[in-house]
């Protein structure tokens, strides 16, 4: 396709000429890897069509809603008779409450549930509701770990723990900014003498079980029990961030992984999303009962949102928890997830490029990197030239990954093995140009 005729490039100008950037969330913009984006048409199962009608392998799946892939006919079929049904009413319906309950079910360390909106918005009522809870301000965060745009959050570290964090973004406050300490994701003994230091002024502290802005990097088992344990000691919470693992890499989620290794492990306050929207705008937070007790308007933490429990977004959540709630649907998923991974690590090999994977469900990651990474440091290690070069080379033959080095993938139900197939022999004809 030539520039003169690709109307994906027509359509981003146009687009940077009203929207900044041309895109509504940055990685859309291909910045990180170059080129233009693709404006999606369309999409069915595990594909997408972009604006010349360009058929994609999907490995990204609106980044991680779609685990049954685009278009499932019950779930269509459920949010079209919510629509008919009415769009928002500003008021309680019964499949609110039927979709807690559900996510009661499957993650029973919460007792109570509140939707919200979106990702960003449940982790940052969470620390608004830790905070609260504690009557403490300071929260601890992990390098390299993404957890919405709240002010709190966006945040890198200082130069020590001595000093606090500093500010990632233009538009936040020093004063917002240095409440957020950030450590080192997987390093013990940081950890412990942060507590040591300041354990008494700690409200929480915030982590992904598998940071997928990381591409994929778990929390060590040694890790997740410590801090386990010093929140429980200092009287701070443990907010665990299930945005992109929710019900993706499990269906009690990473947490139901965890406590198999780590005897009565439960976090305090879980943040949840994707997934459970089924594609739609929905996310939520829940804890034990006395901590979510502490929410209008039962308490004095005060959260609220006009549009929460859309009753067209509950619908399409509650019939893709119940679709992916069959017997052995994660454990195929799985098994799909490393076809893929097990036959670019081979592909790779065979053309001689460093080159590791790993998975969980249907959520992977993949680096330039003879071995996986523990820590931002050592993902920070992977050729960005080399992964632009695979990206691309990849795109070209129709199989879309994240367009980003850093971002984790996606493989969904609707992927069949004659798909992984095709992206496994696309991949093996790009590492020899690598």
């Amino acid at each position: 396709m030539t520039q003169n005729t690709d109307l994906n490039i027509a359509l981003f100008e146009r687009a940077k000429g009203v929207i900044p950037g041309g895109v509504n969330s940055p990685v859309r913009a291909f910045a990180a890897v170059g080129g233009t984006p693709r404006f999606v048409k369309r999409a069915q199962g595990a594909y997408f069509w972009d604006q010349n009608d360009q058929q994609f392998t999907d490995y990204i799946g609106s980044w991680g809603p779609m685990i049954l892939g685009h278009g499932h006919p019950e779930v269509i079929e459920a949010v079209q008779a919510a629509v008919l049904e009415g769009f928002s009413f500003g008021a309680p319906t019964e499949r609110e409450v039927v979709l807690a309950e559900k996510i009661r079910a499957l993650m029973p360390s919460m007792d109570m549930v509140r939707l919200v909106s979106s990702g960003t918005e449940a982790g940052m009522s969470a620390l608004r509701l830790a905070r609260g809870y504690t009557g403490r301000n300071k929260i601890i965060k992990f390098n390299g770990c993404y957890h919405g745009h709240a002010d709190a959050l966006l945040v890198k570290a200082g130069s020590g723990l001595a000093t606090f964090g500093a500010s990632s973004s233009a538009g936040v406050p020093a004063d917002v900014a240095k409440d957020t300490i950030v450590l080192e994701y997987n390093d013990v003994a940081q950890l412990e003498e942060a507590f040591a230091k300041m354990g008494s002024d700690i409200a929480c502290v915030i982590m992904e079980p598998i940071a997928g802005n990381m591409n994929f990097v778990r929390a060590s088992v040694d890790f997740t029990r410590r801090i386990s344990e010093l929140t429980r000691e200092h009287g701070a919470l443990l907010v665990y961030d299930e945005v992109m693992t929710g019900f993706r890499v499990a269906l009690g989620s990473a947490q139901s992984l965890y406590a198999k290794e780590i005897e009565g492990f439960a976090p305090d306050i879980t943040v949840m999303g994707k997934v459970i929207g089924g594609g739609m705008p929905m996310a939520a937070f829940g804890a034990r009962r006395e901590i979510m007790e502490k929410l209008s308007p039962l308490g004095p933490v005060y959260q609220a949102g006009t549009l929460s429990g859309n009753p067209i977004a509950t619908a399409c959540g509650l019939k893709t928890l119940e679709l992916i709630s069959r017997p052995g649907f994660h454990a195929e998923l799985h098994l799909k997830t490393g076809h893929l991974m097990q036959g670019l690590k081979a592909e790779a090999n065979a053309a001689g490029i460093p080159f590791s994977v790993d998975w969980q469900g249907g959520l992977f990651g993949f680096y330039f990197l003879p071995e996986l990474p523990t820590h931002y440091a050592q993902v920070m290690k992977t050729d960005g030239k080399v992964f632009n070069k695979f990206y691309h080379g990849m795109l070209e033959r129709g199989h879309y990954f994240a367009p980003a080095l850093y971002e984790a993938g996606f493989v969904s139900a609707a992927h069949s093995d004659e798909d992984i197939d095709r992206t496994i022999e696309a991949a093996r004809e790009v590492f020899k140009t690598l």
